[in-house]
């Protein structure tokens, strides 16, 4: 995600929302529960730290 998008800057959630038990991360966003549960009240600079976090999940992914 751009470092330099406006606020407020967009959740990562696509409301497929099962928490995968093998990674413990959700299935449709790759945030962690705790990710999820800070969403609301974070920071701009928190949640630009978890879409580079997502970004780099998805890389680690090994996609069908």
């Amino acid at each position: 995600m751009n470092q330099e998008l406006p606020t407020p800057i967009p959740s990562p959630c696509i409301n497929v929302c099962q928490m995968a038990p093998d990674t413990g991360l959700c299935r449709g966003c790759l945030r962690t529960i705790d990710e999820i549960v800070a969403w609301g009240t974070a920071s701009d600079d928190y949640k630009r730290a978890v879409w580079a976090e997502i970004r780099r999940r998805e890389t680690e992914i090994q996609w069908d």
